[in-house]
C-alpha cells in the first residue's frame, strides 16, 4: 500500500466521484431485468414475490449502512495519517462485525420474516412464493452486509474504479445467471434467488482481492490491534450516530411517501415519476459526496487545516456545478422525461405542474450531500446526528403548515425545507469542524 496523496486537485476529484456515478447507475438496470425475466413467467404473483422479497431484505440489510460510510471515514484518517496497520485493521473490525451480523440474521431468518409479513401482508400465493426466494437469498447475508465494509474501505483508499468494477461484476453477473435459470432452465422465482446469492458471494470473494493489500502484511490478524478496546469504541461510537442520523432520513422520506398516498391517485402517480428525477440526483450527487468522504477523511487524518478546507471547496465545487447542469436538464428534458414514463394525460399534465420541485431539488440539496460526505470523512457523526434531528424537526413543522395549505405542493416543498435544513445546520458546524483540525 502506497502514501496517500497530498495534492487534492479537480483531477483527483473526478478520478474518486465518476466511478462511483457508473456505479451507481447500474443498480437499477439489475431491479428492471429481475422484475422482466419474472414477468415473462406469465404471471402476476411471481413479480410481486421478488419485489416484496426484495424490499424486506434491502430493508434489514440498509440497517448495516453504516458499515460502508463509518468504514469509509475512519479508514480515510488512518490512510491520512499513514498508519496502514490501522487501515488494514479497520477492513478486518467492519468484515468481522459484517459477518457476525449476517450470521444472527441467517440464524434468525424465521422471525424477521414472520415480522416482515406482519407489516407488509400479501396474498397467500405471493407470500408462499416471497418465502422460498427469502430461504435462498438470506444465506447471502454476511456477504451482502460485509461488501459494505468492502466498499468503505475501497473509496477511503481512492480505489473507486473497484467499486464500479465490483458492482458490474455483480449485476453483469446476476442478470446472466437470471436469464438462464429462469428463461432457460425454468427455474422461476427461485432461480431469481439462487442468480443472487451466487453474485453476493462472488461479489465479497472480488472485493476482498480488491482489498488485497489490507491483507500484504500482518495487520489483519494483529489480533491486539483489531480487538483494541479504544479503537472497537470509537468505531461503534461512529457507527451508531449514522445509524441513528440514517433511521431519521429514512424515517422522513417513508413519511413523504406516506403522505403522498392520500393526495390522489394521479398526484401520486405523478410523484412516483418524478421521484425518479430525486434518485437521479443522488445517483449522481453520492458521487462528489464519496470524494468529499476520502479526501476530508485523508486531511483529517494529516491533521492539515488547509488540505480539509481545499478539500471541501473543490468537491462543493463540483457538486455545485452538477446539481446547476441536473436542474437544466430537468427543466429541459423533463416533460419529456414524463411523457416516456406514463402515456395518461391527466398524470403527464399533473407531472408537469410539479415538475419545479425536480428542478429545484438538486440545485438546493446539494450542501447536504457535499456537507454530509465532509462529516463522514471527518467522522463529525454527533453533530451529522444532531443536524438531522434539527432538520426532521423543520421537516415536521413544514408538513404541518404546509400540506394542508398547499396540498402536493406542500408536500414537495416539505420535502426541499428537509434537504435545505441539512445543509444550513450542518454548515453553520462547519468552521468549527475546521478550526479544530492541526494546523
Amino acid at each position: 500500500m502506497t502514501g496517500a496523496n497530498t495534492e487534492i486537485t479537480h483531477k483527483r476529484v473526478l478520478t474518486i466521484a465518476l466511478p462511483i456515478v457508473l456505479s451507481n447507475a447500474t443498480v437499477p438496470i439489475l431491479g428492471a431485468v429481475d422484475t422482466g425475466v419474472v414477468g415473462q413467467m406469465g404471471e402476476a404473483a411471481p413479480i410481486g414475490a421478488v419485489g416484496i422479497g426484495a424490499v424486506i431484505l434491502a430493508a434489514f440489510y440498509w440497517l448495516f449502512g453504516f458499515l460502508r460510510m463509518g468504514t469509509t471515514g475512519l479508514a480515510a484518517q488512518a490512510r491520512g495519517a499513514g498508519d496502514w496497520a490501522e487501515t488494514g485493521a479497520l477492513l478486518v473490525r467492519g468484515l468481522l462485525l459484517a459477518f457476525a451480523a449476517g450470521t444472527v440474521f441467517t440464524i434468525a431468518q424465521a422471525a424477521v420474516f414472520r415480522g416482515a409479513f406482519a407489516l407488509a401482508p400479501a396474498s397467500a400465493e405471493v407470500e408462499s412464493l416471497a418465502r422460498g426466494y427469502l430461504q435462498i437469498r438470506i444465506w447471502g447475508a454476511p456477504a451482502t452486509i460485509a461488501l459494505y465494509a468492502v466498499t468503505g474501505w475501497l473509496i477511503a483508499v481512492e480505489r473507486t474504479r473497484g467499486v464500479f468494477l465490483l458492482q458490474v461484476w455483480m449485476n453483469g453477473l446476476n442478470i446472466v445467471l437470471d436469464l438462464w435459470f429462469v428463461l432457460g432452465l425454468g427455474w422461476g422465482v427461485e432461480g431469481v434467488a439462487i442468480a443472487t446469492l451466487i453474485a453476493e458471494w462472488t461479489g465479497l470473494v472480488l472485493g476482498l482481492y480488491l482489498c488485497r493489500d489490507a491483507f500484504a502484511g500482518d495487520q489483519w490478524r494483529d489480533w491486539a490491534r483489531v480487538f483494541d478496546p479504544a479503537r472497537l469504541k470509537r468505531m461503534m461510537q461512529v457507527n451508531g450516530d449514522i445509524m441513528v442520523r440514517s433511521l431519521l432520513m429514512t424515517g422522513s422520506f417513508t413519511t413523504f411517501l406516506f403522505i403522498g398516498s392520500g393526495v390522489g391517485d394521479v398526484n401520486l402517480a405523478a410523484n412516483q415519476i418524478l421521484l425518479q428525477f430525486v434518485e437521479i440526483t443522488a445517483i449522481a450527487l453520492d458521487g462528489f459526496a464519496f470524494s468529499a468522504e476520502a479526501l476530508v477523511g485523508g486531511a483529517i487524518g494529516a491533521k492539515t487545516r488547509q488540505r480539509v478546507r481545499r478539500a471541501s471547496i473543490v468537491t462543493a465545487q463540483w457538486g455545485v456545478g452538477g446539481a446547476v447542469l441536473l436542474g437544466i436538464a430537468f427543466a429541459t428534458g423533463g416533460p419529456a422525461l414524463i411523457d416516456l414514463m406514463s402515456t395518461s394525460p391527466e398524470v403527464r399534465e399533473a407531472g408537469r405542474v410539479f415538475l419545479i420541485w425536480a428542478v429545484a431539488m438538486p440545485v438546493l440539496s446539494v450542501a447536504s450531500w457535499i456537507f454530509d460526505g465532509i462529516y463522514i470523512g471527518a467522522t463529525w457523526t454527533r453533530d451529522m446526528r444532531w443536524a438531522m434531528l434539527q432538520s426532521v424537526a423543520a421537516y415536521v413543522a413544514a408538513l404541518l403548515l404546509l400540506v394542508p395549505a398547499f396540498g402536493n405542493h406542500g408536500l414537495w416543498a416539505s420535502l426541499l425545507v428537509l434537504n435545505i435544513a441539512r445543509g444550513v445546520t450542518l454548515g453553520l458546524r462547519y468552521p468549527r469542524l475546521e478550526a479544530q483540525v492541526g494546523v
